[in-house]
């Protein structure tokens, strides 16, 4: 047999004999590491370090290091915030444990001279000590509602650049940030593995739509649509009030770029305690309540009559479940964050600036620009009438006898809305037909027992609704002399018709109970002729 086929037949272990004995090497020496361990069966012990200080490598070392661990968990963790100062939060309210296991097991291999963690330290020829990780587990259960509280509060949206139409100026656009969770709960959990008191806070930025760069050459040097409306100034209604400024002031200077769309809920945001809303009332399923941010409908309605007559494309709004008194039916536009939204158009080819102010009483809205060109009208006609439902509720807190007018009734109203856009010899026409559900009155009846030496309650304060049959409202640019007076400088043209709808006692005389006071004769008399009006209209 020749030395190429014993070769082909030979087993590893005998090539790898015959190799040594022609190299004259052992095989002993071919399957030894590349870096033995000293010929010393007892190394020396080497340094090892928790949490930046020494552990001495004898019995006491698993109770010393417990001990360390439990005392480093007990302390505060500081999270560092991008340009904020940081917050402290201790380890025990993110759920932190002690892996004792784990640190027991470190512990064994720091004093075992055969574990990988002690040969690793011969390699590096023993200059540096063992550095033994922190062994700290946090909990997801308990750390995830503390980082989901600290989202709330630290997340921030994007704010677009505006101008300052006071000062005249561009005020700079402002990144958002949105915590992420996951990525802060890594973090944490290296700092604790490090032994570190210090962790960021990570984030996802979130980059505004509008930069200050865009809006070098905007102008706004004309009111191409206004609307107003008045509010009470009164005490009672304070909280209202401030309600109206936070939200106008969200939207003042806005800038809408030709085509864009302006979406008040994206914009004015989450109608809430936490972005500084208070407690006034609001419509709730046809009912006046209290509710947080009562107040932001009127800023809408306000904004939605000067985009109409500005000539912007209405892209979403709906009317209220019950007129409004502020505001024409119409012209009104009611919003719920974030469920029920106003979204208007520029359909310019230049970019027109969002106007609002609450002072003096009044909301005034304006869509600015370089000049007006459009005359915008109104026309908006009552096609019928629904009647409202009056129910008496029990209330304990009303002497027994008594009986209280909680919410007055308002009727139900189906309109027909035209607008007509005209711009030179061009015009447009545009119809909406939407309707207004019947408010149902209600009588609050007292059912209080030992209670009869309080003060009655006063009645709902608002008065018989009345509406124009027909309304035509006219805005249009600036006119020369020769126009009449009231049309010069954009001024607003208003006719109306009251009509059946805009006369006192109409919903008595459509036969719906009308309350004029429990001692009041008319009232009484008005209810009876209401009964036998509404009993001709069944025969």
């Amino acid at each position: 047999m020749g030395l190429i086929d014993r070769i082909r037949r030979a087993t590893r272990a005998e090539l790898i004999v015959g190799i040594a004995v022609i190299s004259g090497a052992t095989v002993g020496s071919l399957l030894a590491p590349k870096n033995p361990t000293p010929s010393d069966p007892r190394p020396p012990p080497p340094e090892v370090n928790l949490l930046g200080q020494p552990l001495p490598v004898d019995d006491r070392a698993p109770k010393l290091a417990l001990e360390r661990v439990r005392q480093f968990a007990a302390q505060r963790l500081e999270l560092g915030i991008p340009g904020e100062p940081s917050r402290g939060i201790s380890l025990g309210r993110l759920g932190a444990q002690i892996d004792k296991v784990h640190l027991a097991q470190l512990v064994r291999d720091a004093r075992d001279a055969t574990s990988p963690l002690r040969r690793t330290w011969l390699r590096r020829g023993r200059t540096e000590p063992i550095e033994l990780p922190v062994p700290i587990v946090l909990g997801p259960e308990a750390a995830l509602p503390v980082l989901l509280a600290l989202k709330d509060e630290l997340d921030r949206a994007p704010v677009d650049a505006r101008f300052d139409l006071e000062a005249r100026r561009v005020v700079a656009e402002v990144d958002g940030r949105l915590l992420d969770v996951d990525r802060t709960l890594g973090s944490i959990q290296d700092a604790v593995t490090r032994g570190s008191r210090t962790a960021m806070v990570m984030f996802e930025s979130m980059h505004p739509k509008r930069l200050a760069s865009e809006l070098g050459r905007v102008k706004f040097d004309a009111a191409i649509g206004s609307f107003e409306t008045r509010y009470d100034r009164s005490e009672r209604y304070r909280a209202r009030t401030f309600n109206l400024r936070l939200a106008a002031s969200k939207l003042d200077g806005r800038v809408l770029l030709p085509g864009e769309v302006f979406d008040f809920n994206e914009v004015v945001g989450p109608r809430d305690e936490a972005n500084g809303y208070r407690v006034a009332p609001v419509i709730a399923e046809g009912e006046l309540v209290d509710g947080i941010g009562g107040g932001t409908c009127q800023i809408s309605g306000t904004l939605h009559g000067a985009a109409f007559f500005a000539g912007l494309d209405i892209v979403e709004r709906y009317p209220h479940t019950r007129p409004s008194g502020y505001i024409k039916m119409g012209l009104d536009a009611t919003v719920v964050y974030p469920t029920i939204n106003l979204r208007v158009r520029n359909p310019y080819e230049f970019p027109v600036v969002l106007h609002e102010t609450v002072k003096n009483g009044w909301v005034r809205a304006e869509v600015l620009g370089p000049e007006r060109t459009r005359t915008v009208t109104l026309i908006r006609r009552i096609l019928g009438t629904m009647p409202y439902e009056q129910v008496e509720r029990p209330d304990d807190e009303i002497s027994a006898g008594e009986r209280v007018l909680g919410q007055r009734g308002v009727a139900g109203f189906k309109l027909r809305r035209y607008r007509i856009v005209r711009e030179g010899a061009h015009a447009r026409r545009e119809r909406w037909d939407e309707v207004y559900p019947p408010t149902t009155q209600i009588i609050r009846v007292g059912t209080g027992r030992g209670a009869t030496g309080r003060e009655r309650p006063s009645d709902d304060t608002h008065p018989e609704y009345l509406a124009d049959e027909l309304l035509i409202v006219t805005q249009g640019p600036d006119r020369d002399d020769s126009e009449p007076a009231a049309q010069q400088n954009g001024q607003t043209l208003e006719w109306r018709e009251p009509g059946k709808y805009g006369r006192a006692g109409w919903t008595a005389a459509e036969g719906m109970p009308l309350w004029r006071g429990e001692d009041d004769e008319e009232q009484r008399s008005a209810e009876t002729s209401s009964s036998e009006t509404r009993k001709r209209r069944e025969d």
